[in-house]
């Protein structure tokens, strides 16, 4: 406790001189919650924090040099500079991250219990949180999730009496046991700044958890000394109050009285309290002298594994055998090799199990791994941070969103947890996630189950996006994806899972980031993904009559690009289309038209010519829809147009 309160103290020092940039919020006067907490834990135990983490990472093991380091932004800090107060994690000592999202971290130490469950391990999880979270949606999707599967959790709430500038009392109508007892949650109050009876409490919890109980959820009292941020003028707040929980109630004097009556004398405290004092100062000066990350590596820790490859000029041997294998029988065989060859990989949807997938993609699977195939309530971000705290735990998960449209509802665990987890650790976090999910327009799904929304998840720092085209790709894709080190987004076509192809060998892989020469032409290169490509192929096959031969440019993959692809067919045919199913502004489609012409420029004959939905939408009525979605008539009078050039 004392190594928190100097650390915290010293923090507030050098924020006030300019050494630390940033947001700070510190957590003096609460030191007894995370040393109690973390006290009764095993290195291989997980913890997630809050933006208020310091004292957590602190007390589950991790050294202040680092974290010194860390907060002033120097390359030898725990996460390289990356992170920063608000992102501070080392999962090889179990903490699954600091965080400032609020709430985030509830699901991901669910993901890990879901990981020592599977395993059957006796590993727990811990995630901290403040009483404000408990109003955050992601609260009730963990808490109710792992009642469900009654995972190794232990929910700690830390009610230090505010939510950011709100007092406690003005933010929820019901107190937390009557939270907890509506999901049927063993619910604990404690006195968080008593640190014997935190560490009591969360010592009794653990071996429950570790002899097979349900998660608990535990409330511990507290008071924050400190605004919700360094700087912040705290004018909501009773200095008598605070006073009182100084004089009265600091966890260090209180325990430093149970020290003194039990038979320590002041001398053991006082060098206690000198032994502090030198390593702060030692850790302090050792992060001043440390180097500052150099500018070039600003692009560092994105990607575990983002190969370059040669750009790809003639189309690809084809498989050989009988076209009758379709693109659900290839999703479904993959999945089922995977879970039969890796017992790390699992599944985790809305109706993946017993439903067997709403397409029926999954049918059976339950069957033979009854443990590995997991039936989720309807809870996106539950679903996602399963995945981003087991793939961290060292899983594969395969989770899947039922229609590209729900992103919206899980998309911080996508954007902030899964895509940023390894950037923000300096590398030392391993995500390797599949999520599966699947859009189509053209049979009236409406405005919300239509959406070619690629374009927002490819613009996330840390995504790979595949979007494949035909059976033989969904299939080898689809295995890359699982192998791959990165959180991966695998976009389905529901209108191509009835498309027939050749059935691959079991082991056949493509590599993500390499686009395909669909076909080859010489007079236009027309650019597509997804169903689009059978359109442009269906164009191509129209324009050869009038003598026009086009090159079709399979991406497959949407994020990262292969640009050196699409530019070698540029510089072969001198005439570029690109089209989608997306909304035209601001996508894929404006980004390659970017690159090419820069990078095509003196190669191009004529316009870059777009081709996408308009900026509305998508319709319901067919009529509408028709009108909207653009197809193999507008990529043939694109080309039609581009060839007068």
């Amino acid at each position: 406790m004392l190594l928190i309160r100097a650390f915290e103290q010293r923090v507030s020092k050098l924020y006030r001189e300019g050494e630390v940039p940033g947001f700070v919020h510190l957590s003096i006067g609460q030191e007894a919650i995370a040393v109690g907490a973390c006290s009764p834990l095993a290195d291989t135990d997980v913890i997630t924090s809050t933006h208020r983490g310091h004292g957590h990472c602190l007390a589950k093991g991790m050294d202040p040099e680092g974290m010194f380091a860390e907060l002033m932004g120097k390359d030898g800090g725990t996460n390289r500079g990356r992170g920063g107060s608000m992102h501070i994690a080392d999962p090889r000592q179990g903490v699954f991250g600091a965080n400032g999202i609020v709430a985030a971290g509830l699901p991901i130490a669910v993901g890990a219990a879901t990981a020592s469950w599977l395993r059957g391990r006796k590993q727990v999880a811990i995630s901290f949180f403040g009483d404000g979270a408990v109003a955050q949606g992601a609260f009730h999707e963990a808490a109710n999730l792992a009642a469900l599967w009654k995972l190794p959790v232990i929910f700690l709430c830390e009610n230090n009496g505010f939510a950011e500038f709100s007092s406690t009392s003005d933010q929820h109508p019901v107190s937390l046991q009557l939270r907890a007892e509506g999901y049927g949650l063993a619910f604990r109050r404690v006195d968080g700044n008593d640190v014997l009876a935190v560490e009591q409490t969360v010592r009794a919890a653990v071996e429950d958890l570790r002899s097979g109980h349900g998660p608990i959820l535990i409330e511990a009292m507290t008071y924050r000394w400190h605004g919700h941020y360094e700087g912040d003028p705290q004018a909501y707040r009773d200095e008598g109050v605070l006073v009182e929980w100084q004089n009265e109630r600091d966890p260090i004097a209180k325990y430093r009285h149970v020290l003194l009556n039990s038979g320590h004398s002041g001398q053991d405290l006082a060098r206690i309290e000198a032994e502090v004092t030198t390593r702060i100062d030692a850790a302090v000066d050792a992060a001043r002298a440390a180097a500052l990350p150099h500018p070039d590596s600003v692009g560092d820790f994105v990607y575990q594994s983002l190969p370059t490859y040669e750009p790809v000029r003639e189309p690809e041997q084809p498989l050989t055998g009988q076209r009758s294998y379709k693109t659900f029988q290839a999703i479904h065989d993959v999945l089922q090799g995977e879970l039969e060859s890796d017992e790390r990989v699992f599944l985790a949807g809305i109706d993946v199990g017993q439903g067997g997938n709403v397409f029926g993609l999954t049918r059976g699977l339950k069957e033979r791994w009854p443990s590995r195939v997991l039936d989720t309530p309807i809870s996106e971000t539950a679903i996602l941070g399963v995945g981003v705290g087991s793939a961290m735990a060292g899983m594969r998960p395969v989770v899947e969103i039922m229609y590209l449209d729900f992103v919206g509802v899980c998309l911080d665990q996508i954007m902030n947890q899964a895509a940023k987890m390894r950037f923000m650790t300096g590398g030392g976090a391993e995500v390797p996630l599949v999520i599966r999910t699947q859009f189509g327009v053209g049979r009236s799904s409406g405005s919300q189950h239509s959406q070619s929304l690629e374009a927002l998840l490819a613009h996330i720092p840390g995504l790979k996006v595949v979007m494949p085209a035909t059976v033989e790709d969904t299939y080898g894709l689809l295995r890359a994806s699982i192998l791959d080190p990165d959180p991966v987004v695998f976009i389905e076509n529901r209108l191509l899972y009835g498309l027939k192809g050749v059935k691959p060998p079991a082991d056949h892989v493509v590599p993500i980031g390499q686009a395909r020469i669909a076909r080859a032409g010489t007079d236009a290169t027309v650019v597509a993904w997804s169903q689009m490509v059978h359109e442009a192929l269906a164009a191509a096959e129209a324009l050869s009559v009038e003598g026009i031969d086009v090159e079709v440019v399979d991406l497959r993959t949407v994020s990262p690009i292969d640009y050196a692809t699409v530019h070698a067919s540029v510089q072969k045919t001198s005439r570029l289309v690109i089209a989608s199913q997306e909304v035209m502004s601001h996508g894929i489609g404006a980004e390659i038209a970017a690159r090419m012409g820069r990078d095509g420029y003196w190669d191009l004959d004529g316009p870059i010519v777009r081709l996408g939905g308009p900026f509305s939408p998508v319709p319901y009525s067919p009529v509408l829809e028709g009108r909207w979605l653009p197809g193999r008539q507008e990529i043939t009078d694109a080309v039609r147009y581009l060839a007068k050039f």
